[in-house]
């Protein structure tokens, strides 16, 4: 995990069968086999996951459509339920929750965005954003206070105001994601929240949610279809295929390790200096340039133009500010390139 320190969400043994009489075949069968399924009848969206995810981690879950990305994220949420399996919040089972108790954790712990705006046309901004808070019986003060303050964080003070078909769509999305925040979430669920954007605005709209996590530090769940925006966002990523977790691990361990040609498939054409660090390529300690020093997570395409510029090897710091290696200019331009450095 990016964030060891704690385990906010976690699943274990998760599958989600579609088709009459599924309960009673994964009783009977808790692994069953896609051959199996498609003789009763059944189709598995989600196949036997189990997941840790920290908390303050932006963990995202990717694949093609079809692959499982979204229906895993309502079993997680329980907006669907799971046929078997375990899902923890904070070590509390939610598939042992009542509906009572689940409705109190939806409203005061989990946030949830998704592709489509879902505004509601006949409420300004600021009545879009409170409305979470009006369901929960917030006083009015109070409600539209902690709306204008997350509207402000979001970057659409001013607008209050204004009616969603007076905004731009990622005006719009700014709104579902202020909204999403107003009850002050622990868990932040992303359904490809920027999917129905223009590349530009999309972004734009990464930007904003990456500047919005180093204030909130949210545990987020952020799924997408889209390789760039997962490595420019993503702690981690589960890369799903069939239903399955195909592979797990860092945008660099993806990149440079991927499990099988699927998982290939989707880093061919990630240029590597965007994802590799500089601990992952960088040599021994030895005398190096004292005019410049790189953190050992530093990116290499963020770094690159210092070290070239050094002309020597640079010393390279851990988050103690310890020198663990140095990084030589040739190894950066060999990973601009596309050579393996490591080889």
């Amino acid at each position: 995990m990016a964030n060891d320190d704690r385990v906010k969400l976690a699943c274990r043994g998760v599958w989600k069968v579609f088709g009459r009489g599924a309960e009673e075949y994964m009783a009977n069968d808790p692994t069953p086999t896609p051959d199996g399924l498609r003789a009763a009848g059944l189709m598995a969206g989600v196949r036997d996951v189990s997941l840790d995810i920290g908390e303050g981690e932006i963990f995202i879950v990717m694949g093609l459509s079809g692959s499982g990305k979204s229906t895993l994220l309502r079993c997680l949420s329980r907006l669907i339920e799971p046929t078997a399996g375990q899902v923890f919040l904070d070590g509390i089972d939610l598939l042992r929750a009542g509906e009572a108790d689940l409705i109190e954790i939806r409203r005061h712990k989990m946030g949830m965005v998704f592709q489509h705006f879902a505004l509601l046309p006949h409420l300004s901004v600021l009545d879009n954003v409170a409305f979470p808070l009006t369901i929960q019986g917030v006083p009015r003060p109070e409600r539209e206070a902690r709306a204008r303050e997350v509207i402000e964080l979001v970057g659409l003070g001013g607008r209050e105001t204004a009616f969603p078909n007076q905004l731009s769509g990622g005006q719009q999305q700014r709104v579902g994601i202020a909204r999403s925040l107003a009850v002050k979430p622990e868990l932040w669920f992303l359904d490809e929240p920027f999917s129905a954007l223009d590349p530009l605005i999309r972004g734009e709209m990464q930007a904003e949610l990456l500047r919005l996590q180093s204030v909130l530090k949210k545990t987020m769940i952020f799924v997408t279809h889209d390789f760039d925006e997962a490595i420019r966002l993503a702690d981690r990523i589960a890369i799903m295929k069939d239903g399955e977790v195909i592979q797990l691990g860092t945008p660099e361990q993806l990149v440079l390790e991927p499990a099988d040609d699927y998982v290939a498939a989707f880093t061919r054409n990630v240029q590597r200096a965007k994802v590799v660090t500089a601990r992952s390529v960088m040599g021994p300690i030895r005398n190096t340039s004292v005019h410049q020093i790189v953190r050992a997570s530093d990116k290499i395409a963020d770094i690159a133009p210092a070290v070239i510029e050094a002309g020597s090897p640079v010393p390279v710091i851990d988050e103690h500010e310890m020198v663990i290696g140095s990084l030589a200019p040739q190894v950066v331009i060999d990973t601009l390139i596309g050579k393996d450095a490591r080889a």
